[in-house]
């Protein structure tokens, strides 16, 4: 998964935008105003932040050490940073995008 490929995943699903509300190197993807994922620009490999569940986050954190962290510049209990260094599969990368949608999206956005 690169950033192009990242953005079109995140703009398909429902009510979602985009924009650069931290500045120029941090795209950020909302649904109905609330963010549910942030990617750095200038970060080689690419590096983003997905909102978890608390238990979850710990579970991933512990079965991938090397590609998911405690979310950067995030609450750490709720957030984690996800390293796109081919650990982890495409299908696995849709997953944790897809529960920090449902985690943040209003019910009435979820298909």
């Amino acid at each position: 998964m690169n950033i192009e490929t990242l953005r079109e995943y995140c703009l398909q699903k429902p009510y979602v935008t985009e924009g650069f509300p931290f500045g120029e190197d941090t795209l950020v993807f909302k649904v109905e105003e609330k963010i549910f994922l942030l990617a750095g620009l200038d970060s080689s490999p690419l590096q983003f932040n997905v909102k978890c569940d608390p238990g979850k986050a710990i579970e991933l954190r512990e079965e991938f050490p090397e590609s998911v962290l405690p979310g950067y510049h995030m609450n750490k209990k709720h957030w984690n940073t996800v390293i796109v260094d081919g650990r982890l599969t495409a299908k696995q990368l849709k997953e944790m995008i897809d529960d920090s949608y449902t985690l943040v999206a209003p019910k009435n956005c979820v298909k």
